[in-house]
């Protein structure tokens, strides 16, 4: 199962600190607030992107799992986050 970074943006700080963690998957804007890449998680950076959620200090990222079976479902999670 796929999984995409999500992130909270009534949580988020901009601390910054994803983005150093895993480049590959999330860059910084002026202010550090995260810009997540398109698509999922691929399967060589999950640890990685495991550890920037686990870092966050706001608790504002988080990993959902995507069914690829369904995207209506997935398209509709994207309006709720």
């Amino acid at each position: 199962m796929a999984a995409e970074l999500r992130v909270n943006w009534i949580l988020c700080d901009g601390y910054g600190l994803c983005g150093d963690l895993v480049p590959e998957l999330i860059g910084l804007d002026d202010w550090r607030y995260p810009i997540i890449r398109q698509g999922g998680v691929p399967r060589e950076l999950m640890d990685s992107a495991q550890r920037a959620v686990d870092c966050c200090p706001m608790l504002a990222l988080r990993l959902q799992s995507v069914s690829d079976e369904n995207p209506r479902a997935r398209t509709a999670s994207r309006r709720t986050t």
